[in-house]
């Protein structure tokens, strides 16, 4: 790596462009061998509409209205109905369906009062997003720089069972980095001051291109998916400077608002762009994207939508406008994720054959089946790419099937061979086969 760095500084090239240039081939980086494997877990809140989620007879997604965005990946997309979440505890359905939902593991007792069952606190045990980044990080062969990228989208500035999905262990939530301009100093080094990034951009732009002349084919394709993210952070981040800081105020008087900002599609790209970028350089290959959180009364004016998400959610089935607006705000949801798989699918796989998505596999869960219910019962369960193009298409896995045993089957589907995970008892059956 020295050597390849003083090499790259011949080149003219300064600091700033180095993250971007010294995991490419070209210059020496070091490869890995084998089916490089990733995993993404994509939140969305306050349950689904089952009648518009669920595909019909003829197993097509063109055949679910929430699902419709995702057809363009009909072929590496599998729905998994019939999962559940019988945890169990201390906590209310919304508490135990967030903070359960991938430790599989119950809530400890705490002094956090939901909308009923008793108090809890924080999850009693490590979320599988978390366990199989620890099982990779111990490989010199699969370790990266980060081990797993935690990425909020309008995630509340507040710590609490319903906000938090991803442990690092028992007691220990991990919080979402909220901010595009804060993971991309994660990513790519601190800078002193927000407005100063666009000339940054600028001149990495130029090292770039520099760069780009003495690259192979592979490498150039990867470098241009780099350059096209910098050309539109600078573009987001000029236009932001001009208008202002974007915030997500949360307003003081009443909690039970959230006045999501109206920039929120554009922030929620931002987060996907960088996230695709880091996996691209192999900084981490385990993600979560969390957007917003459990109980969120998320206010979405960019779809004309001015009641709050969580109200909407427990309007009768037979209110008719409610459901219309929750199926357009499912229906977005789905159409992020299928920006997040369409920028995998456009991504070379470096060293392989094919895409990023064909060694990436995208997983959209939910907190609750039924939003007005309040089930744990039928968790929406939707994965892309990856391990899906074994067995795509619509997978009824059987009745209250316990969701530690998908978990399970997701740690072993990455090399992770173990037994059970979360709550011993739920995986007495083993992996859950949905193939």
């Amino acid at each position: 790596m020295i050597s390849r760095r003083h090499f790259l500084r011949e080149l003219g090239i300064t600091a700033g462009a180095l993250p971007f240039l010294s995991g490419l081939q070209s210059f020496g980086a070091p490869t890995t061998s084998g089916r490089k494997q990733r995993l993404i877990f994509m939140f969305s809140p306050n349950g689904t509409l089952p009648a518009k989620f669920w595909p019909g007879k003829k197993e097509s997604l063109s055949q679910s209205s929430i699902l419709a965005p995702l057809a363009p990946f009909q072929d590496q997309t599998a729905v998994l109905k019939g999962i559940s979440n019988l945890v169990g505890g201390d906590g209310d359905s919304h508490m135990r369906g967030m903070s359960c939902l991938l430790t599989g593991a119950r809530l400890h007792p705490g002094n956090i009062q939901g909308g009923s069952g008793p108090p809890a606190g924080w999850a009693s045990g490590i979320s599988i997003d978390q366990e199989i980044k620890n099982f990779l990080q111990k490989n010199e062969s699969t370790r990266t720089r980060y081990g797993s990228l935690e990425i909020g989208v309008a995630v509340p500035d507040r710590a609490d069972p319903w906000t938090r999905m991803c442990y690092a262990g028992s007691n220990r939530p991990l919080a979402p980095l909220n901010d595009p301009y804060q993971m991309l100093d994660k990513l790519y080094g601190q800078t002193q001051e927000r407005k100063a990034y666009a000339s940054i951009l600028d001149s990495l732009g130029a090292d770039l291109k520099k760069a780009s002349k003495i690259l192979s084919s592979e490498d150039r394709i990867l470098l241009e998916q780099h350059m096209t993210l910098v050309d539109e952070m600078e573009r987001e981040i000029s236009a932001t400077t001009q208008a202002g800081e974007m915030t997500h105020p949360e307003p003081e008087l009443d909690p039970n608002i959230e006045l999501v900002n109206d920039n929120t599609p554009q922030l929620a790209r931002m987060q996907i762009d960088l996230l695709v970028n880091a996996m691209a350089n192999d900084m981490t290959r385990i993600g979560s994207l969390q957007f917003m959180r459990s109980v969120g009364q998320a206010r979405m004016r960019w779809l004309d939508i001015n009641e709050g998400h969580h109200s909407l959610s427990h309007e009768p089935d037979k209110n008719e406008g409610a459901q219309n607006k929750l199926e357009k705000i499912n229906v977005w949801f789905a159409e992020q994720l299928a920006y997040l798989a369409e920028n995998l699918k456009n991504t070379p796989e470096a060293g392989q054959p094919g895409n990023m998505l064909d060694y990436t596999t995208i997983v959209w869960v939910n907190e609750l089946g039924k939003g007005n219910s309040h089930t744990l019962d039928d968790l929406p369960i939707v994965i892309v790419g990856g391990e899906t193009t074994k067995n795509p298409g619509f997978h009824h896995v059987g009745e209250k099937v316990p969701h530690n045993r998908f978990l399970l089957s997701l740690a072993n589907s990455m090399g992770h061979n173990i037994k059970s995970f979360g709550e011993q008892k739920w995986c007495a059956e083993g992996a859950l086969n949905w193939g």
